[in-house]
C-alpha cells in the first residue's frame, strides 16, 4: 500500500521562512491569521507580530527580509512604515507580514479586525 505524502505549498515554505525570520531577532506573540475562508480577504495570511522597541521593530523587518532572501530568493512586493518603524507592513502577495510596536498593535488591534481569521499562535523558540 502507498501512502501519499502530504504536498507543502510554496506559501507554506514562504510562510515558514517568515516566521524563522521574525524568530531570529526574538519578535514576540507571533501569530497567524489564516485567511483563506474569509470573504474579500486580500491574502491568503496575515503574520502578526511585535518588537519591544522601533529598533527591535526594525531589525525583525530586516530579518524577515534576510531570511527569505537568503533561502527562496524572496524580497517583499512592498514594503510600508520602514521610516518611523512602529507598524511595517511588508507585502508577499498571498502573504501580508505586520510588524508592530506593542503601543501600535494594541491600538490597531489587526487580530480583532480580522476576528473570523483562523488563528494560530506560534510557539516562542526556547
Amino acid at each position: 500500500m502507498k501512502v501519499k505524502k502530504k504536498q507543502i505549498s510554496d506559501t507554506e515554505i514562504l510562510l515558514s521562512e517568515l516566521i524563522n525570520g521574525m524568530q531570529e531577532v526574538k519578535a514576540r506573540d507571533i501569530v497567524v491569521l489564516d485567511l483563506k475562508k474569509v470573504d474579500h480577504a486580500i491574502a491568503d495570511y496575515f503574520i502578526v507580530c511585535h518588537g519591544s522597541s522601533s529598533t527591535q521593530v526594525e531589525a525583525i523587518s530586516r530579518s524577515v527580509e534576510k531570511e527569505t532572501l537568503k533561502s527562496l530568493g524572496i524580497r517583499p512586493a512592498h514594503v510600508e512604515g520602514a521610516r518611523n518603524a512602529q507598524w511595517i507592513l511588508m507585502d508577499y502577495f498571498d502573504i501580508v507580514v505586520h510588524i508592530f510596536s506593542e503601543q501600535a498593535r494594541e491600538y490597531y488591534a489587526v487580530e480583532e479586525l480580522w476576528a473570523d481569521a483562523e488563528f494560530n499562535r506560534v510557539e516562542e523558540r526556547a
